[in-house]
């Protein structure tokens, strides 16, 4: 990450879509990132014909792997990916720096439709239970990192405080928002998704600062005294401050990432480095689905085959690629 210090000034009230802000509140041994996003998530979206739920869970989901990933200081991929056992059965963010995105979602059409219809179309109950994976993956000859944790019902904030208390521990704090937004337009109103989100970190050079309570016991014998260490107070205020933080000014395209973290920390004093751009990239190609097929058993290929022809349409970018059986080693079956 490029950290080049912008000289003291007043904050800019220029709002940067898809960008990525990282900040630090030295005087509160924290630091983070703002991650604002526009046509990149707007063209994720309307890639596909998602329902409005299941869309914003989405978003939700961009939102998170863009501050995550975006923290990587080598050259890789960062992947989100949920498996449940609700409405919505899977999402899946692949972010590779330094900052390009792709994503989609998996999903029960007539569960979704239910749930909606009965009012129960939250990002927990969408997800229902399952587990939530984070996967960085530095390339073919190095290993891979994995992080688990378990999804019970509650959104992906919940999640990701929950990853950061038990795997890293580290105090982390996160707030997701992602929302419609319409503008007239020659055609009429026009459609837009906006998204954003921001994460704060406790990270003093003393690490017994970051000590907290122990976990659940679990079935430990009934009595047992849990051990309680009080929070740091520089972590309580900054976790306060964060959770003031509301909806609209994540995503208002008239408070930029600056304006809002001086509303937070500027009686502390924050610091703001080098802007990172975000875009939304697919890698896909036509190239790489023909290899992919022709890795594939003969049969296998032969059966997909259907009016003449292969068709292949990626789960990410919806673009559809279209071959000659005889193009990747198929048969036409009579």
């Amino acid at each position: 990450m490029n950290e080049a210090i912008i000289p003291s000034r007043a904050p800019t009230d220029w709002a940067r879509d898809d960008s990525i802000l990282p900040f630090e509140v030295a005087a509160l041994d924290q630091r983070g990132r703002v991650v604002r996003l526009g046509a990149s998530l707007d063209q994720i979206l309307s890639s596909h014909d998602y329902p409005l739920p299941v869309a914003k869970l989405l978003g939700e989901a961009v939102v998170l792997a863009t501050l995550l990933g975006s923290s990587l200081k080598f050259d890789g991929r960062f992947i989100l990916q949920t498996k449940t056992n609700g409405p919505v059965r899977m999402l899946v963010v692949d972010y590779v720096t330094p900052g390009s995105v792709r994503a989609c979602a998996s999903f029960d059409p007539a569960q979704v439709a239910a749930a909606i219809t009965a009012g129960k179309a939250s990002a927990g109950e969408l997800m229902g239970h399952g587990h939530l994976a984070m996967t960085i993956d530095q390339g073919l000859e190095m290993s891979r990192y994995q992080g688990l944790v378990a999804l019970t019902g509650g959104g992906l904030e919940d999640a990701a405080h929950e990853y950061f208390l038990r795997s890293e521990q580290i105090p982390t704090r996160v707030r997701l928002a992602v929302a419609e937004e319409f503008s007239a337009g020659a055609g009429g109103p026009q459609h837009h998704w906006r998204a954003g989100g921001i994460m704060l970190q406790f990270l003093p050079a003393k690490s017994e600062r970051m000590r907290g309570p122990d976990l659940d016991p679990g079935d430990a014998p009934p009595g047992t005294v849990v051990h309680q260490v009080p929070e740091d107070e520089a972590w309580v205020e900054g976790r306060s401050l964060i959770q003031t933080v509301t909806d609209i000014e994540l995503i208002d395209p008239d408070v930029s990432s600056e304006r809002l973290l001086y509303r937070l920390f500027h009686e502390r004093g924050v610091r703001v480095f080098s802007a990172q751009p975000v875009e939304s990239k697919c890698s896909c190609s036509r190239d790489g689905v023909k290899a992919m097929l022709e890795s594939f058993p003969q049969d296998d290929r032969d059966h997909m085959v259907e009016n003449g022809v292969i068709s292949v349409t990626c789960e990410f970018c919806s673009s559809k690629y279209v071959f000659a059986p005889e193009e990747v080693g198929a048969h036409r079956l009579n």
